[in-house]
């Protein structure tokens, strides 16, 4: 049974640079897990007007389960006021806790300065763990400046985190 692999991109602008290094990283990690589906996207800029609704609409309701769902989970967010965007939050909100105890989620963030890399260890990989996601380390923090080099920074990082996610996939899903 292949593996599948989402990208959840919290930026509130659509086609930003965070949605391009999401599918990038993604791709990465796709190319290393083996047997894995094509990658698919959860971009939120296109559900923001529908995430504080009262009753979710059904754009919302199909990217939360296809996020509860996936097996890979890479969670990308630019920086902001020194962690990730209160629309990722907002989503995440809509997750109950224990609901991705069968995924492996990789915590990813965009961010301007250096001095704000702790964040994703910091504030992004324990949300995912209270969610019951399995985050091998480490989780990539990518300042602006490094965009250029994404693709060989990313595989780097894939190629790191590789067995620690082999390992959890292995053992928590089936094969």
């Amino acid at each position: 049974m292949a593996k599948s692999i989402v990208a959840l991109v919290g930026n509130p602008r659509a086609q930003s640079r965070t949605h391009t290094v999401a599918l990038q990283a993604a791709q990465a990690v796709a190319d290393r897990v083996g047997d894995a589906a094509p990658v698919e996207i959860v971009d939120l800029s296109a559900l923001a007007p529908h995430l504080l609704a009262a009753t979710p609409s059904a754009s919302v309701e199909l990217s939360l389960d296809l996020v509860r769902g996936a097996d890979v989970l890479v969670v990308a967010s630019p920086t902001y006021k020194g962690t990730y965007t209160g629309l990722l939050k907002s989503f995440l909100d809509r997750v109950p806790t224990g609901a991705l105890a069968s995924t492996v989620a990789l915590p990813l963030l965009v961010m301007g300065d250096a001095r704000h890399a702790l964040a994703v260890e910091v504030h992004l990989r324990p949300l995912l763990v209270e969610l019951g996601a399995h985050v091998p380390t480490p989780g990539i923090a990518l300042i602006e400046s490094q965009l250029p080099d994404a693709v060989t920074l990313l595989a780097e990082w894939a190629d790191r985190v590789a067995p620690q996610m082999a390992g959890i996939l292995n053992e928590r899903l089936p094969s």
